[in-house]
């Protein structure tokens, strides 16, 4: 039988605990994807002037966001790399700690800019947490078992989904907002113990060579490009030279990066597992839909908290419904896939994505709250019908041994997804909000136009400072808001739409049991 040979490599009694290491892999990926989950509650009160926030800009919002997720994307590729070489217990230790430790920081951050240095290091503890977690999941289950653990690997992130809104929001209802990130610290001792002693070690036992050039193209590429859009967004301008310059730069860079990575005999990232369109749509779909919903997550904390009025733990319960989507269908999707097929599943959770965007066009400020909750639901379901199949078709595409590899770009390509998502998305909705409210601001005093501009926050912020004459202010930047959320809804469904036709074309249909057998060896001889 085929699952004789993996059979032997994996210990019995490393068999017998599989499930209890799997439970220790979700809490270390619990308090990666928390972070991020309880920071998207925290926006609103860091924008908030001092003493009660840091009065972040959205700008800087944006970029507390994505320097973390610029850092971990761009150091995922030589983390997996590291892990499969050095053992990927022994980065999952190192990377938790210094996550804890950066935690720790940025709670205690005297500035925005300070705020976004601590947010870079718990990234680079982050980075190597997440691809170390699938790979161990690789070696400890087998062939047979993996969708179903990927499944509820998958259904781990609905879990931090669920928890990290409600804890963020519970924390900002009784402590300072750095409570956001302290609450880390906790969780990470917990895991470090936990992983000492019941996660076994496992190498790649001919691992490549590192990649340093690899490694600063991607990441000086990566942050050109973002940068450059979120400029042209905080400009309301993309034909500005800076911002022209900036994104050119950014794109020259990422392609020199590809192009080097061909000719490398030892890349960071083996461009020819891309020769594979099974592949490629698979981390597309990936990529595109994180694209989709972190920029719409992005602008729903600023619909619910400033047009609508919830608290922060009221908006981090009207997630809820997305969250236990994600929990109820993700580690049951493998058996939509076994009837249906890779292509049906994948494509009709991606237009589910696109729908659920779209309806998001037609919110205004007393939309029944229940719409809400009906479309976070689906959302929720689309996402499960999408990250489970394409995590089993990626990371059985390549053998054992390179799990940390699969890993590291699945990761990846979903990370800077979500990066470009909120700074291309979060640029339309700094453009079309300040377009909107542009004639809006002649009430203010000449000084004060500009900042107010940024963002429905800042234009809040200095109304309420403004008494009775400010309060003027407050119907038009509702309304400016929701046009600015409008049109950025219209641009994420696109997307989704681009992602689910990608699949259509290039996923695999529905395999027969034998096709299904000897997927995993088709797809990896396709490569080579």
């Amino acid at each position: 039988m085929t699952t004789s040979v993996p059979a032997s490599r994996i210990p019995e009694a490393v068999h017998r605990r599989r499930w209890a290491i799997l439970g220790v892999l979700m809490l270390s990926l619990l308090i990666v994807v928390l972070d991020n989950s309880i920071l998207n509650v925290a926006i609103k009160t860091i924008s908030t002037p001092a003493p009660v926030g840091l009065g972040a800009t959205q700008s800087q919002i944006e970029w507390a966001i994505n320097a973390y997720t610029l850092v971990f994307a761009g150091l995922l590729f030589t983390s997996g790399l590291i892990g499969d070489r050095l053992g990927r217990k022994k980065v999952l230790l190192g990377g938790i700690a210094v996550f804890g430790i950066g935690s720790a920081l940025a709670a205690e951050s005297g500035s925005p800019g300070q705020l976004i240095a601590y947010r870079a290091l718990m990234a680079l503890g982050a980075a190597f947490v997440m691809p170390a977690t699938l790979a161990v999941l690789m070696n400890v289950f087998e062939r047979e078992e993996q969708p179903k653990a990927i499944g509820i690997w998958a259904g781990g992130v609905g879990l931090a989904i669920a928890i990290g809104p409600i804890t963020g929001g519970a924390l900002l209802d009784h402590f300072w907002w750095g409570s956001v990130f302290f609450v880390n610290v906790p969780i990470v001792i917990i895991a470090l113990v936990l992983m000492i002693w019941l996660v076994p070690d496992s190498r790649d036992p001919n691992p490549g060579r590192l990649d340093p050039v690899g490694v600063v193209l991607s990441v000086v590429g990566l942050v050109l490009l973002v940068y450059g859009i979120i400029k042209g967004g905080q400009l309301a301008d993309f034909t500005d030279p800076t911002v022209l310059a900036t994104i050119g730069a950014g794109i020259v860079v990422l392609a020199a990066f590809v192009v080097f990575e061909k000719r490398s005999d030892h890349p960071s990232l083996d461009v020819t597992y891309f020769k594979n369109k099974v592949f490629s749509s698979a981390m597309a779909a990936i990529a595109l839909v994180f694209f989709a919903l972190m920029g719409v997550t992005f602008f729903s904390v600023f619909y619910t908290q400033s047009v609508r009025g919830y608290s922060p733990l009221q908006s981090g319960l009207l997630m809820l419904p997305l969250a236990a989507a994600q929990m109820i269908f993700a580690p049951r999707a493998r058996l939509v896939v076994q009837r249906f097929g890779n292509k049906a599943t994948t494509t009709a959770g991606l237009v589910v994505i696109a729908g659920t965007l779209a309806t998001f066009a037609t919110f205004d400020a007393d939309t029944p709250i229940w719409l809400l909750e009906v479309v976070f639901f689906l959302m929720g379901t689309g996402m499960a019908h999408i990250m489970t199949p394409t995590s089993v078709v990626i990371m059985q595409a390549l053998p054992r041994e390179k799990a940390g590899s699969a890993s590291a770009l699945s990761n990846t390509f979903r990370q800077v997804g979500g990066a470009l998502g909120i700074a291309v998305l979060g640029s339309v909705l700094a453009t079309a909000y300040r377009n909107g409210i542009e004639d809006k601001l002649t009430v203010l005093p000449a000084a004060l136009r500009g900042k107010a501009g940024d963002s429905i926050e800042a234009t809040l912020g200095i109304a309420d400072k403004l008494g009775p004459r400010g309060r003027l202010l407050v119907g038009p930047a509702d309304d400016a808001f929701l046009h600015a959320m409008h049109v950025t809804a219209f641009w994420g469904a696109g997307v989704a739409l681009v992602g689910a036709v990608i699949t259509a074309l290039y996923l695999p249909g529905k395999a027969r049991p034998d096709e299904q057998e000897n997927e995993g060896q088709e797809l990896v001889a396709a490569m080579d």
